[in-house]
């Protein structure tokens, strides 16, 4: 069974049991002398009520406090938007997006990719998150004099109808969600049938991606949650998209970012990057674990350092929705 599948399901449990509800106050209501009627209806209801109440606690998101983490962490990453803008070209080339086309940028940032996609001429909206990336996203469409319709809101529930757009974008952002299955069943749910899935990840082999398992080491993430670099093993991303899709296409790329030294890489990622500055407040009161991630991190940064650059490789992926 799908996860769409599971949802519709449980949708339709909900009905049933609001329909059994009233039918049983009927039947109670037939049976039962005038003044016990007042009485059958408020106990049936309170019941109904305290059911639905208790479905909606054990329906609350379970890494909601990991996800408020996440908002509050990324809120510094607008500094670094010129990294990735390369990167963005690279992704709505790869998706082939064109004039008039529906397209959604999912976990957007700063909106590089909703913006170069609207400048195609591409009827964009752009979700995030992140308030603070939304207006520093809101002041790139502006400058750029492109219209994107912006949200505040989360990959793995997006606000959406099923099938509302021609082409789902994500550049290193849906790779955060932290249940895999649910980010990607939201992105093709919202995508039309022969309609186009694309993003950008990073390969676990790699610079970003042994970044992140450095990072694990030393403050693990909270039980269930998917490790992002997961998004860049092609084997893995084929199992996730399944049969849902067809023409399962990858790529590879580079991105090269400039740093004087790997010593200024690491002290300007400890500063903006969300999982680097949570790292950096956890470790900050046992100094010797701290200094032994910055050497590590270091001895990393300084592998893929070359020419001023610190090279960091990415995979590509598209494909159709069937």
């Amino acid at each position: 069974m799908s996860y769409l599948d599971s949802v519709a399901i449980r949708r339709a449990f909900r009905v049933n049991a609001a329909v059994g509800a009233i039918v049983a106050v009927a039947i109670r209501l037939a049976h039962a002398p005038s003044n016990r009627i007042t009485q059958a209806v408020r106990e049936s209801l309170a019941s109904h009520a305290d059911t639905e109440k208790g479905r909606t606690m054990m329906s609350k998101d379970p890494f909601e406090s990991f996800k408020a983490a996440q908002k509050a962490g990324w809120a510094h990453f607008a500094p670094l938007e010129a990294g990735t803008t390369f990167v963005a070209a690279q992704l709505v080339k790869h998706a082939r997006v064109h004039a008039g086309q529906r397209v959604l940028d999912v976990a957007c940032g700063t909106g590089v990719v909703a913006v170069t996609a609207a400048r195609r001429g591409a009827q964009v909206t752009g979700l995030d998150l992140t308030p603070a990336l939304l207006e520093r996203a809101r002041e790139n469409a502006q400058i750029a004099g492109v219209t994107i319709d912006w949200r505040e809101g989360d990959a793995e529930n997006l606000p959406f109808d099923n099938g509302a757009f021609d082409v789902v974008l994500s550049q290193f952002g849906h790779i955060f969600a932290p249940q895999p299955e649910v980010v990607t069943a939201e992105m093709l749910r919202v995508l039309k049938p022969g309609g186009t899935i694309a993003f950008a990840t990073w390969p676990p082999e790699l610079f970003t991606g042994r970044m992140f398992a450095i990072t694990a080491r030393y403050t693990p993430p909270p039980p269930g949650v998917a490790p992002p670099p997961q998004w860049g093993d092609p084997g893995i991303v084929s199992q996730r998209l399944g049969q849902g899709v067809k023409n399962l296409a990858f790529d590879r790329a580079t991105m090269r970012v400039p740093a004087l030294s790997p010593q200024h890489f690491r002290i300007t990622h400890e500063r903006l990057v969300g999982p680097l500055i949570k790292i950096i407040e956890l470790l900050a009161a046992d100094p010797e674990r701290l200094a032994a991630f910055r050497n590590e991190y270091e001895a990393l940064i300084a592998e893929f350092y070359e020419e001023n650059t610190v090279r960091q490789d990415y995979l590509l992926t598209r494909a159709i929705k069937v």
